[in-house]
């Protein structure tokens, strides 16, 4: 039994919209989702350094036939290549139908071409510092900075893969740097200078670092407003379940389904529009409260009953809608919305009362009856009023399908 403090809390918990289930992850799935997304909304970037280091390495081959930067330069064209194909590929696969394994391949896939240019930049400026070339040091390191400066701004949303980006590409180069300061050379200062630019790389790393870190927490803790906002719009405050909006858009995700299917076997759904019948005295007799209570121990019912894919919402009131996705026979309705019925008939314990009420379905079927919310959900409701003028705890079918399923279904 709830007693009054409990009720409290239970409904304090559910006027909070249910965060999305974490698979693995400090994130909220939905978090988790867009931050990666970002990361291959970034081609150009990736591609015109990838050019960038392609061609001034394709200039060095040609003046200096260095073998060593022969190979270097080829990786680091196949390494753009294959990140260019990466990037294009995940856009191709569909982001938005992808569970959050798939997308942690992907994830893993961008890192891995990550690290691998990152690898190639900094064993190029390895080589090229083995030379005596000031114009050509100062292009690869200008190479290097723009490299962490555009891994900083594009995926310290994902902190691990761009901190080991930098680390792979600067580690080498400032190391490079500071054993050129003791090779022999006649220039003043050139140990000096060296060993200075060395520690300028050094430096700047460890200040990109700090910089990771504050854009990550910033941009996370953006998103996660953003989608708890956005869940907010999308969630009847007192049960917790989608409101109308939220029931629209998985609506029309499954109606596409159907509409590909063209109603074949499993490519059918069915939308249930629901009515408590004798919630009012509940209200009258024990007050609002305990309506409310019953309300939200209706929406627990309801998601217990239906599978993962189905879709249960309330408009208002004590009207509820749910939609059954994914069915072969149009008899798979009839059995769930007998189901909701039972369960729903059960007593309800509130404040130390028993309260009882049981629940009306009025049921359309899609394709039959179209593929619009509102049309199926007007004829549901015809079906609906027609299941309560013949008595409680009764369901009916709208349209062709009506006279399959004219019988009482109380317990």
């Amino acid at each position: 039994m709830y007693t009054r403090s409990e009720d409290r809390r239970v409904r304090a918990r559910a006027a909070v919209p249910p965060r999305a289930p974490q698979q693995r992850s400090p994130l909220p799935d939905m978090v988790y989702r867009e931050l990666v997304g970002m990361l291959f909304s970034m081609t150009l970037p990736v591609v015109a350094l990838g050019i960038v280091v392609t061609g001034v390495g394709v200039l060095l081959v040609w003046q200096w036939h260095d073998p060593a930067v022969t190979v270097l330069t080829a990786g680091a064209a196949i390494v753009t290549a294959a990140r260019l194909f990466t990037l294009l590929g995940y856009r191709r696969a569909g982001p938005a139908t992808m569970d959050i394994r798939t997308i942690r391949t992907w994830e893993r896939r961008y890192a891995i071409g990550n690290y691998a240019f990152a690898v190639l930049l900094g064993l190029l400026n390895v080589r090229m510092l083995m030379f005596h070339h000031p114009i050509v040091h100062m292009i690869m390191v200008s190479l290097i900075f723009v490299f962490g400066a555009g891994v900083v701004s594009r995926i310290a949303i994902r902190p691990v893969i761009c901190v080991t980006s930098l680390l792979l590409a600067v580690v080498p180069t400032a190391v490079a740097l500071g054993q050129h300061a003791f090779t022999h050379s006649n220039s003043p200062l050139h140990a000096e200078l060296f060993a200075v630019e060395a520690l300028l790389v050094a430096v700047t790393t460890i200040l990109s670092l700090q910089s990771v870190s504050h854009l990550y927490r910033s941009m996370v803790q953006h998103l996660t407003a953003k989608h708890d906002l956005s869940l907010l719009a999308r969630s009847d405050a007192l049960t917790g379940l989608p409101n109308r909006l939220l029931l629209r858009e998985r609506f029309q995700a499954a109606a596409a389904i159907v509409a590909q299917g063209g109603g074949r076997g499993g490519a059918r759904l069915a939308l249930h529009c629901l009515d408590l019948d004798g919630f009012k005295a509940v209200n009258d007799v024990h007050g609002h409260p305990a309506g409310d209570a019953v309300l939200r121990e209706v929406a627990r019912r309801l998601t217990a009953a239906v599978r993962a894919g189905d879709t249960v919402a309330r408009l208002g009131g004590d009207e509820f809608v749910v939609v059954q996705a994914g069915l072969d026979h149009a008899s798979e309705a009839e059995l769930l919305a007998r189901r909701i019925i039972k369960q729903l008939s059960q007593p309800y314990a509130i404040d130390g009362k028993s309260i009882t009420i049981c629940a009306s379905i009025g049921i359309a079927l899609a394709p039959d009856m179209g593929l619009d919310l509102e049309h199926l959900i007007g004829c549901a409701d015809r079906a609906l009023y027609q299941a309560k003028q013949a008595g409680k705890g009764q369901l009916r079918f709208g349209g062709a399908a009506e006279p399959a399923a004219l019988r009482d279904v109380a317990a």
